[in-house]
C-alpha cells in the first residue's frame, strides 16, 4: 500500500493506493466519528463493488445506509443532492454519520457537496473507483453540482477525512472511462511534472493495457502533484498560478460538456479537447513550438483521447467561458503552457488569438 499525505494542517488527511483496499474496511475506523456510515454510490459501480464493501464495514460493526443513484454526469444535480438528504433524514443520520462516496467524480462531488451541507457539515471519506477520480476529484476537497450555464457552479470546499483508493477497481473500468481518466494523469506531466510527462510517454501503452503496477504508480505520482499544489492553495487564492494550474484545458472543456449536454462527453475527453485549445494557443503566443504541440496529440492519441472539440462555434464557446469560475471582475482566466511542465495563468490572449486557438482544435 502507498500512502501519500494533503498537508493542510488540522484538515490535513492521507491518501491510501493499493489493491485490494475494498477489503480493509478497518482503515476507515480511526477516521469515523461514529459506527455509522452514509454510503453514496451509483447504480452502475454499486452492483459490482458495494455489497463487498458494505460487508467489510459491517464486519467492524459498522451500520451502513446505502443511497444508490442514478450515473452519469447528467445527474449531478439538485435531484440527485437531495436524494441523498432524503435519505439520510429517512435513515435518522446525525452530525456524527460520516458520508462515503463510493464511485467515480460525479459521486465524489456530489456525496462531498451533501456531507457539507446536511445539517450544516458532516464528516466525509472518498472511495474512488475510476481513474479519473482517484488522480484528480477526490483529492482536494472541491464538491459540487452543475448548472444549466456552467459545470461545477454550485458547491462547496469540504475535504474528506480519507482518500482509498482501490486500483483493483481500474481493470473493470470500461476503455473510455480509463481514457478519461488518463486525461488529468497526462495534465500533472504538462503543467508542473516534466519528468513524469517523460514517463507517461515511455509507459502509455502499458498503462492502457492496465498493469497493475504502472498504473498504481500513475495514480500516486499524479496524487503527489494534486496534494502539494492544494496544500499550498486550498482554496485556490492565488492570483498567479497556485491551484487553478490544475485547470489546464478545463475551461474549453467545461464549454465543451455544458454546450454538448451533460454526459454526452465524458470530463477527461472535453478536457483533452481543451488541453489542446490551451496548447495551440500557448503556441500562437510563442510559447510552445509546433513540435511541442504535436508532441501532447500525439499523447492523448495513445491514450485514447479526442483531440479536436466539437464543432459549436466560436462565438457560443465565448459565451460558454464567459461563466467559469476563473472569470475575475470580467477578465478570463486561462491556463497556458509557456514550455511543457511550466504552466501559467494568463489572463492578456488577444481574444483573436482565442478564437483562432478554438478554430483550429475544432477543424483539425
Amino acid at each position: 500500500m502507498r500512502r501519500l499525505n494533503v498537508e493542510l494542517a488540522a484538515r490535513s488527511y492521507p491518501i491510501l493506493i493499493g489493491r485490494g483496499l475494498l477489503d480493509r474496511a478497518d482503515l476507515l475506523l480511526e477516521r469515523l466519528r461514529a459506527p455509522r456510515v452514509a454510503l453514496v454510490s451509483n447504480s452502475t459501480i454499486g452492483p459490482i463493488y458495494a455489497e463487498r464493501f458494505v460487508g467489510a464495514l459491517e464486519k467492524h460493526g459498522v451500520g451502513v445506509t446505502t443511497i444508490v443513484l442514478p450515473d452519469g454526469e447528467a445527474h449531478k444535480n439538485w435531484e440527485s443532492l437531495n436524494r441523498i438528504h432524503d435519505a439520510m433524514l429517512a435513515a435518522r443520520c446525525d452530525r456524527s454519520t460520516t458520508v462515503v462516496a463510493f464511485g467515480g467524480g460525479v459521486i465524489g462531488d456530489l456525496a462531498g457537496f451533501a456531507a457539507a451541507t446536511y445539517q450544516r457539515g458532516v464528516p466525509f471519506i472518498q472511495v474512488p473507483t475510476t481513474l479519473l477520480s482517484q488522480v484528480d476529484s477526490s483529492v482536494g476537497g472541491k464538491t459540487g453540482i452543475n448548472h444549466a450555464r456552467g459545470k461545477n457552479m454550485v458547491g462547496a470546499f469540504w475535504q474528506p477525512q480519507l482518500v482509498l483508493a482501490d486500483t483493483d477497481t481500474l481493470q473493470t473500468l470500461p476503455p473510455r472511462e480509463l481514457s478519461a481518466g488518463m486525461a488529468e494523469v497526462i495534465k500533472y506531466g504538462l503543467i508542473r511534472d516534466l519528468p513524469f510527462l517523460r514517463w507517461l510517454e515511455a509507459n502509455m501503452d502499458g498503462l492502457m493495457a492496465r498493469d497493475g503496477e504502472l498504473l498504481a504508480e500513475a495514480v500516486e505520482r499524479s496524487c503527489a502533484n494534486k496534494a502539494e499544489v492544494v496544500g499550498a492553495d486550498e482554496f485556490e487564492t492565488a492570483t498567479d498560478g497556485g491551484r487553478a494550474l490544475l485547470n489546464l484545458g478545463h475551461t474549453f472543456g467545461h464549454a465543451i460538456e455544458a454546450g454538448m449536454g451533460y454526459g454526452e462527453w465524458l470530463h477527461g475527453e472535453a478536457v483533452a479537447a481543451g488541453t489542446m485549445m490551451a496548447t495551440e494557443l500557448s503556441r500562437r503566443l510563442g510559447w510552445l513550438s509546433a513540435a511541442d504541440v504535436e508532441r501532447v496529440r500525439k499523447l492523448l492519441l495513445r491514450a485514447g483521447l479526442p483531440v479536436t472539440g466539437p464543432d459549436l462555434g466560436v462565438a457560443r464557446y465565448l459565451d460558454l467561458m464567459s461563466h467559469d469560475k476563473k472569470v475575475i471582475a470580467g477578465s478570463l482566466r486561462l491556463i497556458l503552457l509557456k514550455g511543457l511542465g511550466q504552466a501559467v495563468t494568463h489572463a492578456d490572449a488577444p481574444p483573436a488569438d482565442v478564437a483562432a486557438a478554438i478554430e483550429t482544435c475544432c477543424h483539425a
